[in-house]
Formats: C-alpha cells, structure tokens, sequence
C-alpha cells in the first residue's frame, strides 16, 4: 500500500520531537529562543499605547452612557443621524478592543511569550482591519488611516515570525509542501484537498486565482447581462477597478462561495443553491451599503423591483441593496460554480509552470493590491470634488489631473456619486460626540 504525501507529512511532524529529544509538551528550543530587543521596544510601545487609551475610551463611554441615562437627547450627526452614530459607536467599542490587546500583545513580546503574542497580533489584525473600515466611512481615505495600516503592516509581519510554531516548521514544511505538490501533479490531484473533507485546497494560492479569474469572468457575465436583459444592444462598461477588466464583487463572492461550499460540493443542489443565494445575497447588500455610506456611490438599486405585482420582500428588506431574482442568480452561479466551473479552473491554473508558479501569483497579488487601494483612492477624491470638499493636495491633484470625473464617469458608468447618502461626519462633528 502506498502512502500519501498527507500520511508523509504527519509521519515527519511527529517524529520531529523525538528526534530532538523532546517532550511534545516541552516548549521548544526556539520556542523559549527570547524576542528580539527592538521587537520588544515595539511590545512595550504597544503597552504604553494600550494602557493610555482603554481607559480613556472606557471612561469616555461610562461618561456618554451616564449622560444619556441623566438625560436623553438626540445627537444629530448631518441629515441622518442613525448610520453615523452607528458607526461611531462601533468605532469606539474596537478601539476599547484594540486598546485591550495591545496590552496584554506588548506584554507577551516583553515576556517573551512569542505563541501568546501570536495568538492576539490575529486580534489585532482584525480589530485594526475593522476600525479602518470604520475610519473610511466616517472620513474617507487620507492621513487618518496612517497609523492604523502601519499598525497593521507590522502585525502582519510579527505575526509570521513570532509564532514559534510557524518558525519551527516553516523550513521543514516548505520542503514537504514542494515534494507534495510534485507527486499531486503526478498523480492529477494538485490543487485538491489532500485529506479529501473538500473538494480543493483553501489557500492563498488557489484562492487568489479564484479570485482573478472569477473577477473577469463576473465583468463578462454583467456586460452581457446589460447587453441582452437591461438595456438590449447598448455596450455599457461594469468594471469595478480602476484599471483592467475585473469586476471585484464576483471575485470576492466566488471566494466567500469557494470557502463555504468546499465541503458541500457533492451535497444536495437545494442546499448548493440557498446557501449559495444567501451568501451571494448578503455580501452584494454590504458592499452596496458600504460603498454608499462610505463614497455614496450607488452601482445599483433594486427599490421598486416586484414579484407576481407585489413588492419584493427582499428588495424592501434590504433597502434595494438586493432583491429575490439577483439572490436566485447567485443560487445559480454558486450551484454551476461548484459543480462544474471550479474543476475547470483548478486545471486551468494547474497550467501555470511550477519556476513561476508562486513567483507569478505573488506578483499579480501585489498589482490587484495596488489597483484596489487606487480605485478606493479615486472614489474618495471623486467624492469629494463632486460635494465641494475637496482639498488641494498632491493626492488630491494627481488624481484629479488623471482621474477627474469625465474619467470616472466613464470608467463606472452605472455608478453615480450621492454625496447626500453617505456617513461622513467632520471631524469636529466627532469631538462635539
């Protein structure tokens, strides 16, 4: 009987503590190995900030609580209040979070305790993602959002390299992991799950290309869709990035729909289909209500939509972010996506020579990063210049000489800026809070 490179791999792992000698419950030599002294430095810089901020925010929020108890009045943020309050109040509780773990993460790198750290720079990272987000909708992207991506820049990095575990095997495991590749290939199983729970493996390199090709394929599929449904004959250009043909949304949606279905792809098509719908539905309500509240850009609306002559109860739900026909749609494409596009596309990238094969993703990851971070950029300036809040700075300039609104409109040409629907708030709105 053979074995599998998974069975290899297992059978490596476990002899590596007894070839050092080692108890599995001892830590490890490297484990114990101390952190480096200007690691450190950044620990107790993350303590200090820590200990100043959560109790300030906590004392802020025991003071705002107690001010509303005493006596409750309506604090108006702009002509809605309730988004904007919404996401101040959210902002408030992860930076409690955030303030939190910085404590307890910069005392673990001072200790020395490098799997501890670990363990909440992954909190952090989460925490400092959401309070950009957070940041973006109430101020949009500028000088605001500096310190918390050099935060997270940084606890993507220790992250890699603090873990014991991670240092211990990455040598090892990146040996097996070329070895096991090599006799997939072989063997017409690369890419797939090697214990079998799903049908392809879930990581960066087979998630990313799922990503790229399905953003190409999304922007297909709206272009036709417009061409033959909406408006027949008329050409109309659904890009969602700034440059390329990539429609981002069918991307991402083909990654949320890979993560939840890799399990399930040979269960029964009802269950592909409405957790498909589902799934579909809801991220395509929260990038709309994100981009809207954030840019108040609006790509599309579902309000007044009607099923049988009555309204659609999805529509209405979701304020026209979704509707009952573009769920189904997406019940559909997850349905045809796991069944039969996905085997197609692990051949497809499984094309890819092995001296590029990582090389070349890593470089693409990079430009879609770029272009990204460029096509939120250039919203965030179309936005401003179009309600009059603009400032004259180099961003600001570079992206008006390159990318003015004649560009923009062009470019999205089903979306349309709304300055009136978004969240912003000034600053001083904020500290009046």
């Amino acid at each position: 009987m053979t074995t599998t490179p998974s069975a290899d791999l297992a059978s490596t792992s476990n002899s590596v503590p007894a070839d050092n000698g080692l108890d599995p419950q001892t830590p490890s030599s490297d484990e114990k190995r101390e952190v480096p002294l200007f690691i450190k430095i950044y620990g107790f810089l993350c303590l200090l900030d820590g200990v100043i901020t959560a109790p300030l925010i906590a004392l802020f929020i025991g003071l705002v609580a107690l001010a509303v108890f005493a006596s409750p009045v309506a604090v108006t943020v702009g002509d809605n209040p309730t988004v904007p309050m919404v996401i101040i109040v959210i902002s408030v509780l992860i930076a409690l979070v955030n303030g939190v773990g910085l404590v307890i993460f910069g005392r673990s790198l001072i200790r020395d305790r490098r799997r501890h750290a670990a363990r909440w720079s992954y909190v952090l990272i989460a925490t400092t993602f959401i309070g950009m987000l957070c940041a973006v909708m109430l101020q949009g992207i500028g000088p605001n959002l500096i310190n918390d991506a050099v935060q997270l820049v940084i606890l993507l990095m220790l992250s890699v390299t603090i873990d014991p575990s991670l240092h211990q095997e990455r040598e090892l495991q990146r040996k097996l992991r070329v070895q096991e590749d090599r006799d997939a290939a072989e063997e017409g199983m690369l890419g797939r799950d090697p214990e079998g729970k799903g049908y392809i493996e879930l990581d960066f390199f087979n998630l990313f290309w799922v990503f790229f090709v399905c953003s190409i394929l999304g922007l297909i599929i709206e272009v036709v869709y417009h061409m033959v449904v909406v408006d027949p004959g008329v050409y109309q250009d659904r890009a969602g990035l700034l440059f390329g043909p990539f429609s981002p949304i069918y991307g991402v949606g083909a990654v949320l729909l890979t993560i939840a279905l890799n399990r399930f792809y040979r269960a029964n098509p009802v269950i592909i289909f409405v957790v498909s719908a589902i799934i579909g539905g809801v991220f395509e309500a929260f990038v709309s209500w994100f981009m809207q509240t954030s840019f108040g850009a609006v790509a599309w609306d579902y309000t007044g939509i009607t099923l049988f002559g009555m309204p659609d109860p999805i529509a209405v739900l979701f304020e026209g972010r979704t509707s009952t026909p573009f769920m189904c749609m997406w019940g559909i494409l997850g349905f045809v996506w796991i069944k039969a596009c996905l085997p197609w596309l692990l051949r497809l990238i499984n094309m890819i020579p092995w001296k590029i094969r990582y090389s070349l993703t890593s470089l693409v990851a990079v430009l879609m990063l770029v272009n990204a971070v460029m096509t939120l950029q250039a919203l965030d300036c179309w936005f401003e210049r179009v309600s009059g809040t603009a400032w004259n700075t180099p961003v600001e300039d570079f992206y008006a000489e390159h990318f003015g609104n004649e560009y923009m409109e062009n470019r999205f040409q089903s979306m349309t800026i709304h300055p009136e629907d978004t969240s912003r708030v000034d600053e001083g709105a904020i500290a009046e809070l």
